[in-house]
């Protein structure tokens, strides 16, 4: 049986989905972690968790890299590992260098830091002359070099961490003194949610007028292949917030083949040669303009919405391909209802607009036994909200299928208009 390491993992979707791909597959998992409890014991039916259902839990620092490659290195050498996989973000570059110290499939461990560091990609696009807005990466507690850095970039322009992720402090601003605020809320957001210390440095950026896609793909030996665009809706306090996405996209098929064309260059670009990837850009009237590489499999959902339409599993890829196997590719799409395949699927998240203590969310039963809904998720009362200013604020989604091309997305935002949340002020 087939013998993966699983370095930490989000808990939302892709903390489920992954160890599911490793189960389907015949395989199993170990978890490396540094702090178990992170983790729920049990899913929202009562069942175990998925992470909880490996053969073994290994704690050790993993924000240390020397300690959890010694950890891996015994960990291999009494039960060997066949493959290095996570799912969270802050660990990509920690996996990609564990796999490749035990010889083992994945990508090329500086592509990984690369892409995960948005500084480094924004100079990686640069030489390779993949288009993109017009960029300065500066520190974010010089105010000098701040108000220089506008000044070349030009306001309105979006200011953004560089090693963060879910749209956490992604901020459009249009004065000086908005990038003033911008750059000191960040300065006081040292440590990131998994306990590593940042740098203080920021990303100032043209904004982008036009839609939002992401090109999905996967690579084996180099070579590049794109499963599909998806489109997706923005909106929340910050205008940055995920809202919605659809698969396919909704566009047509000359600017189809742009966006996968810029999204495999900017892969190429960076050095990806292995995995699964995310790739996010606007299509500006000039063109497709690369926002951000992600070598993992989408989050939000967005795996699933391609799962139903094509019945290919992306996260069922990345496993293969952290074991070296060639991915299966299914012939028959999964999404049927009806006795037809569903041709299109899409997800719509409820943002809360204000802060407070959720006391309960209504409408919610009507969506779940809605005949296109096929997943409809929702926080419980109690649960602490704020302002939906990043992708780690939702309340809630709902996940429909269509029988019509691109119907998929206005049942979805029907669905969840119905819906609504009520708050209590939280105690000061």
């Amino acid at each position: 049986m087939a013998h993966l390491l699983l370095v930490e993992s989000w808990v939302g979707a892709m903390g489920t989905l992954l160890p599911r791909a490793v189960a389907e597959l015949g395989a199993e998992f170990t978890f490396l972690t540094r702090r178990p409890e992170h983790y729920p014991q049990s899913a929202p039916d009562g069942l175990p968790h998925p992470l909880r259902l490996g053969r073994g839990v290994v704690t050790a620092e993993t924000n240390d890299p020397a300690t959890a490659l010694a950890a891996a290195r015994t960990l291999h050498a009494d039960t060997p590992i066949d493959g290095v996989l996570t799912s969270c973000d802050y660990y990509l570059p920690l996996a990609a260098r564990i796999a490749a110290e035990l010889g083992l499939p994945g990508p090329t461990p500086a592509a990984v830091v690369a892409a995960c560091n948005k500084a480094l990609t924004r100079a990686a696009l640069d030489r390779c002359d993949v288009p993109g807005p017009r960029h300065v990466t500066v520190p974010a507690d010089d105010q000098q070099r701040l108000r220089t850095g506008a000044e070349m970039v030009g306001f309105p322009l979006v200011l953004k961490p560089t090693d963060l992720c879910a749209g956490m402090f992604v901020r459009r601003v249009e004065d000086w003194a908005a990038l003033d605020t911008a750059a000191r809320d960040l300065l006081r957001f040292e440590v990131n949610a998994r306990g590593q210390r940042r740098e203080p440095v920021v990303l100032l950026e043209e904004f982008l007028e036009g839609p939002e896609f992401s090109v999905e793909s996967w690579i084996r030996d180099g070579e590049v292949h794109t499963v599909g665009v998806t489109d997706k809706s923005l909106g929340g306090a910050s205008g940055f917030v995920e809202t919605g996405h659809m698969f396919p996209a909704d566009v047509g098929d000359q600017d189809h083949a742009r966006l996968v064309a810029a999204a495999e260059a900017a892969i190429r670009a960076v050095g990806l040669d292995h995995g699964v990837v995310h790739t996010e850009l606007r299509l500006t009237a000039a063109g497709p303009r690369i926002i951000e590489i992600n070598p993992r499999p989408a989050g939000n959902q967005i795996t699933e919405l391609i799962r139903h339409v094509t019945g290919i599993d992306l996260p069922r890829i990345a496993v293969e391909l952290a074991l070296g196997r060639e991915p299966a590719l299914p012939t028959v799409p999964n999404g049927q209802r009806g006795g037809s395949r569903a041709l299109s699927a899409a997800v719509s998240m409820l943002v809360p607009a204000r802060a407070g203590i959720l006391t309960g969310i209504e409408g919610t039963e009507a969506v779940a036994a809605d005949p296109a809904v096929i997943a409809a998720t929702f926080k419980a009362p109690g649960h602490r909200t704020t302002v939906g200013v990043d992708n780690n604020s939702y309340l809630g989604s709902v996940i429909a299928l269509s029988h019509e091309q691109s119907g998929a997305r206005r049942l979805a935002e029907g669905l969840l208009s119905a819906v609504s949340a009520r708050y209590e002020e939280p105690a000061p």
